[in-house]
């Protein structure tokens, strides 16, 4: 049996086109059971073209309100997929809420360090090396152990949109 995932996004739902083409292609064994937007907008749009349960929670969440959530539809593992409150989390889901961020942390990093704004960082910083995190969520913003970390080149004449 396949691993259930909620995977919990705010914008334009690009991470979870990937995962879905992942599990699709036979990389990634696993089943997205529901997806959870912070507002209305083409992620939650892309979610529902995709057949996926989708239900938007705007504000924070608190952790009993999330943990009833997750286990009414008997979640496994969340994913933090351009997700950009910090969420409350529910004592059963310690250990099993990755983030995928779009930097090689512990650089470029913390409140505010998302999407475009992180990659414009990276390229001010005149870094060479650029990529993504993997990482268990806890408390603080991107702080969380290291699961996994891909790099890649930051090239001559890279823009924020390019880099990402």
């Amino acid at each position: 049996m396949s691993p259930r995932l909620a995977v919990m996004l705010s914008g334009s739902g690009r991470t979870l086109l990937n995962l879905i083409e992942s599990i699709r292609q036979d990389r990634l064994h696993a089943e997205i059971a529901l997806v959870i937007a912070s507002r209305e907008g083409l992620g939650a749009e892309r979610a529902r073209q995709a057949a996926l349960e989708t239900i938007v929670m705007k504000g924070d969440i608190p952790a009993s309100v999330l943990h009833e959530v997750l286990v009414r539809r008997r979640i496994d593992w969340v994913v933090l997929a351009g997700y950009l409150k910090r969420i409350a989390i529910p004592p059963l889901y310690r250990g099993r809420i990755v983030n995928i961020h779009p930097s090689l942390l512990p650089e470029f990093g913390g409140q505010g360090m998302y999407g475009h704004h992180v990659h414009e960082a990276v390229l001010k910083a005149g870094r060479h090396q650029s990529g993504c995190t993997v990482h268990l969520v806890d408390e603080e913003y991107d702080r969380g152990p290291i699961v996994l970390q891909k790099s890649c080149p930051v090239v001559p004449g890279d823009t924020p949109d390019t880099l990402a």
